[in-house]
């Protein structure tokens, strides 16, 4: 299986939670001998977009096209992100505004129908680190941004399964970290079990 890493931290020097659950999956990945390249979407150069034009007609910039290759490459998306006023961070979603443009995951828009979805065949596994204890984020707030970038993002453009897992407390003891980053070769094992087993159907 190919898997394509998207590390969401909008911090470029790295060295975050997020990066360590990252490597972990990664490195279990490795292990069981599956290819995997990991994009830091923080040290990409790309402008906001601005325009529907922007989004639709323009070409995307370089790392973007380059981005979108990688994106093309891989079967299976890890997607790495902490909450930032309750969603992704900008640097984040503005990554996505760039990449998923149609004539690349989206078919052109037609009069009175849905785009074709183009990235049909790919999984993704959404982790979001967060501050507050994730069951209050998933009951109280519902989890609104992960379920905004599950159905609306991901799942708009083809890629299912979306699997979630949200990582609350990171502040907390270092057993807690630990545990937390053992898990993250569990995911990944699981994952990979999954994506074979709807392949294979």
């Amino acid at each position: 299986m190919r898997i394509l890493i998207l590390q969401g931290n909008p911090d470029p020097a790295g060295g975050h939670f997020g990066h360590a659950l990252a490597a972990a999956y990664a490195d279990q990945a490795k292990a069981a001998g599956h290819e995997v390249k990991t994009l830091e979407v923080a040290q990409l150069e790309y402008p906001l977009l601005r325009t529907s034009k922007q989004w639709q007609d323009e070409a995307a910039p370089a790392a973007i096209a380059e981005a979108q290759h990688h994106l093309k490459w891989a079967d299976h998306y890890l997607i790495v992100f902490p909450l930032w006023l309750g969603d992704m961070p900008a640097v984040l979603k503005g990554f996505f505004e760039q990449a998923l443009r149609p004539g690349f995951a989206l078919g052109k828009a037609q009069a009175g129908r849905m785009p074709k979805k183009l990235l049909k065949g790919r999984s993704a596994r959404i982790v979001v680190t967060m501050g507050m204890p994730a069951f209050f984020y998933r009951i109280f707030y519902r989890a609104h941004s992960v379920k905004n970038l599950k159905r609306n993002i991901l799942q708009f453009c083809g890629i299912d399964p979306v699997r979630t897992t949200l990582i609350g407390t990171v502040e907390g003891k270092p057993a807690s970290r630990a545990a937390r980053l053992a898990e993250m070769a569990k995911l990944m094992r699981a994952d990979c079990r999954a994506d074979v087993t709807a392949a294979g159907r």
